[in-house]
């Protein structure tokens, strides 16, 4: 190796113009005309596998229907009852996955619904009016604390205000939002929409937001609770998990979340550095993002190196075949056993794994890659708050979101349970439904049950 060496971590490896063409939105827009072409594919199934398949069970039937007679709005309406973050669903739901993987025209002919952009079009329609559809019950006089502005807590809240309770959110961070302010990737939520559908959601009254307030550091469960009636925790997970291989001090090692967060809040894409040659570790969504968005930076050579099949991965198979069609190789059965390079990282060495029936190994067949930039994507972890028992690595809850803490509930990514948004906006919304029932004796909602009309305006 050279006496010294300087990173191949640069930016503006392509111009604005060709950033702006790689991070155009993915599935651009419907409009009416095409929105109506595609609701009229669908069958209208009475017992809708589409419906099942889906976290939040949207009445997927209905709302196509109502968009092919025009009424978008009345479609909006149908989606954002069950799922008030039905737009950023619409844009980031692995749908090949849920509700387009079970729509019947997928089993017939290999092609479904376009359930995924007709929400899309209906949310969009509505939301475009500025006026929020649902409105607050009177007063309850119970004030509930949400930490976590995520999907899962936002969902919370916004369900809890429309219940009449007076709500404080609270987040870490300096904004809301999330993950899907901060943990997707940039192409898949353009013009700013995460904290547009935020300040969409608000409009509901109720909600008093607390940006920049952690728990655990500005905020303690027992003070919580003995200041508010009823706790919710929304709080995702902060931490990220340690790679296990030499060097991973080096420089140019990052963690692959604060890359897509610090791409997301970019107001120049051009201007963020990326390496030359780019390898990421691990095989789930926040790989994918990494990897992709890299590419689409202007990365030469961007490697997804993974410890198992492409069948174990974590990332939907669109996802993986989105990320190879963008110039990614995936690299299968390959673990990082040295991170190397004088100072900053030169290359990656890499030792092929093999399942023989009582668990993973090492081969010790190595390769090298050469990389000036490496992503870890391995996990994240919680810190465990006091009071809350465990469920693996995570807040142990039953069915109704209720932790072992007296009066505490919690949802989304901190709890077990997919990492989706989807699932987290359905535990949030079902815990207010049984956080109202408990503060209130009213009857207990079933979960998934749809908002009575007697709660819109």
């Amino acid at each position: 190796m050279a006496d010294s060496y300087t990173p191949g971590i640069a930016a503006h490896r392509l111009e604005a113009e060709q950033i702006a063409l790689n991070f155009a939105d993915l599935h651009p827009p419907l409009d009416a005309h095409e929105a109506a072409v595609a609701a009229d594919r669908c069958y209208f199934c009475y017992d809708a596998p589409c419906v099942t398949a889906c976290p939040t069970a949207i009445d997927i039937p209905l709302f196509i229907r109502q968009i092919s007679t025009g009424q978008s709005d009345e479609a909006g309406r149908t989606i954002l009852g069950q799922n008030v973050l039905g737009g950023m669903c619409a844009r980031v739901c692995p749908t090949e996955d849920l509700c387009e993987g079970a729509c019947v025209r997928e089993a017939a002919e290999g092609k479904p619904v376009e359930i995924g952009r007709l929400q899309r079009h209906a949310t969009d329609t509505l939301m475009a009016r500025q006026d929020h559809p649902f409105g607050r019950a009177p007063e309850t006089g119970h004030r509930v604390a949400v930490v976590g502005a995520g999907p899962a807590g936002l969902a919370c809240a916004h369900r809890l205000a429309m219940r009449g309770h007076a709500v404080t959110l609270y987040d870490a961070k300096d904004k809301p939002g999330g993950l899907n302010e901060f943990g997707i990737a940039a192409y898949k939520s353009t013009d700013g929409f995460a904290q547009a559908e935020v300040d969409w959601l608000l409009q509901i009254g109720g909600i008093a937001l607390e940006p920049g307030r952690a728990l655990g550091r500005d905020l303690t469960l027992d003070g919580l609770t003995a200041e508010f009636d009823a706790v919710f925790l929304g709080v995702g997970l902060a931490g990220v998990n340690a790679l296990e291989a030499a060097g991973t001090d080096r420089d140019g090692v990052q963690d692959a979340v604060g890359f897509i967060a610090a791409l997301r809040q970019a107001d120049d894409l051009s201007a963020l550095p990326v390496g030359r040659n780019v390898v990421v570790i691990g095989g789930g969504m926040t790989a994918i993002d990494a990897a992709v968005q890299s590419r689409l930076l202007g990365a030469e050579t961007v490697t997804v190196a993974y410890r198992r099949g492409r069948g174990r991965m974590g990332a939907s198979r669109y996802e993986q075949d989105l990320a190879t069609s963008s110039g990614v190789r995936i690299l299968e059965n390959a673990q990082p056993r040295a991170i190397l390079g004088n100072g900053a990282v030169q290359q990656i060495e890499l030792e092929y794994t093999a399942d023989d029936g009582t668990g993973l190994k090492g081969t010790g067949e190595t390769l090298r890659l050469p990389a000036d930039q490496v992503f870890k994507a391995i996990g994240q972890t919680l810190t465990l708050a006091a009071g809350l028992e465990a469920d693996g690595a995570k807040i142990r809850v039953d069915a109704r979101g209720r932790t072992s803490a007296p009066r505490v509930w919690a949802g989304g990514d901190c709890t077990p349970g997919d990492d989706l948004t989807v699932v987290a906006v359905a535990q949030g919304r079902d815990a207010a439904e049984d956080i109202h029932a408990e503060l209130t004796g009213a009857a207990r909602a079933v979960t998934g049950a749809r908002i009575g009309d007697a709660a819109r305006t």
